[in-house]
């Protein structure tokens, strides 16, 4: 029997029973499909985690205090030790690695505008915070040195804070905001950043000179956090080594004692991240597997009960000359179509429903070597579960056959 043969004798046993064949194929379809699907959503997953924390900036790193434990009489407190200026400035002057540096002073405080008030993060910032940050103006201009030194009080706000204060983001450039008892003047409109890590809108912020929040806002004296971007990804961990050492000498802290502060490593950050979402997608691509096995004996039920349909025909194709290895391949072929129909179908559905899913905000992203690993595996479903009912079909004797009823 050649190929084209067996074909035809496949595809005709196939649609004789077509329901039953699309029934038979049903494990394998929601096997390949919550496979690519579930992948799917895990590498979307981890790009938009990527995303976003490089959207806090580029060859990031954030210095921050410890949190540390203090006794104040037989009472026990966490003491949280701030940065100075005199940190800040030593490290921008001997750091190798920087490409730029910025304090932060931080609060959070209701805000009044022309059209309204809201609850606003606010940050006191240098003006290296914009590039170490990426953070494009839209519109204006940001503040400089100048008015770092003179503590002018001018802002640059985000696009959700402009909305929620001026109603749109045209009319809130060169308006003025109050905060506390201190009238501010909007110099500059943020590019829109949208979500950051933890789901927080980036978007929804102030920056205003750090001097000026040191001095003329309540809550404010303290820096909270440096921001250290560096000069390439390379030299990531050289610079966070180096960063630690200036500032251990800044802050007298002795050789061997534990540092007061943390760096966090933007790249480390990122790394921790994919690998958790690496491991979650496999565990969720090895379940989902599962499906796939369960469609494999389906398909090896299935196929038993054609042999025992078939004996008569198979006693026949016997009598006239079929050989034992055509009986084989013919039901072998017969498993392996079904299963890689499943296969076809379910990596439409899948496309289908990541589409959707996109539609509907949900970030995914296809693999092909997923999809192209899950065709072949569909296909050594057919093969390994078909194996065993071919096997019976092909060693059926001729005579036993042909008297089956």
């Amino acid at each position: 029997m050649n190929i084209i043969q067996l074909l035809h004798t496949c595809f005709r046993s196939i649609l004789r029973n077509r329901m039953r064949s699309l029934l038979t194929s049903l494990g394998v379809i929601i096997g390949v499909g919550s496979v690519i699907i579930m992948v799917a959503l895990g590498e979307g997953s981890q790009k938009a985690i990527e995303d976003r924390i490089t959207s806090m900036g580029t060859n990031l790193l954030q210095i921050m205090p410890r949190r540390q434990m203090s006794r104040g009489g037989q009472n026990m407190f966490m003491r949280q030790s701030s940065f100075t200026k005199k940190d800040i400035e030593k490290l921008r002057n001997e750091s190798s690695f920087a490409s730029a540096i910025s304090g932060v002073v931080s609060t959070n405080t209701n805000v009044f505008g022309n059209e309204g008030n809201a609850q606003v993060s606010i940050q006191g910032v240098e003006p290296g915070f914009f590039s170490a940050r990426n953070w494009v103006i839209k519109e204006g201009y940001a503040f400089d040195e100048e008015d770092l030194s003179l503590r002018n009080r001018v802002a640059v706000i985000g696009n959700t804070t402009a909305k929620s204060l001026f109603g749109e983001t045209g009319s809130a450039l060169g308006g003025q905001i109050r905060i506390g008892n201190n009238y501010f003047t909007i110099i500059g409109i943020l590019e829109s950043k949208g979500a950051g890590m933890g789901g927080n809108d980036q978007d929804d912020v102030i920056m205003i000179p750090m001097d000026t929040a040191m001095t003329r806002l309540n809550n404010a004296r303290s820096i909270n956090m440096i921001i250290m971007s560096v000069i390439s990804k390379e030299y990531m961990e050289n610079a966070q080594k180096e960063a630690e050492l200036i500032l251990r000498e800044s802050r007298m802290i002795a050789q061997g004692a534990n540092a007061d502060f943390d760096i966090m490593n933007q790249a480390d950050m990122i790394d921790m991240a994919s690998a958790t979402s690496r491991t979650l997608t496999t565990l969720l691509a090895a379940i989902a597997g599962v499906s796939l096995l369960v469609g494999g004996i389906g398909i090896m039920n299935i196929m038993l009960v054609s042999v025992t349909e078939r004996t008569r025909e198979i006693g026949i194709r016997m009598a006239v000359g079929g050989r034992k290895r055509d009986i084989l391949f013919q039901f072998l072929t017969e498993s392996v179509i079904l299963s890689l129909m499943g296969g076809l179908i379910g990596i439409g559905l899948a496309f289908l429903v990541c589409r959707i899913m996109l539609i509907a905000g949900i970030p995914t992203a296809i693999n092909p070597l997923i999809v192209a690993a899950s065709t072949i595996f569909a296909a050594l479903v057919g093969v390994i579960f078909g194996y065993y009912p071919a096997l019976k079909a092909a060693s059926l004797y001729p005579i036993d056959a042909l008297r089956y009823e």
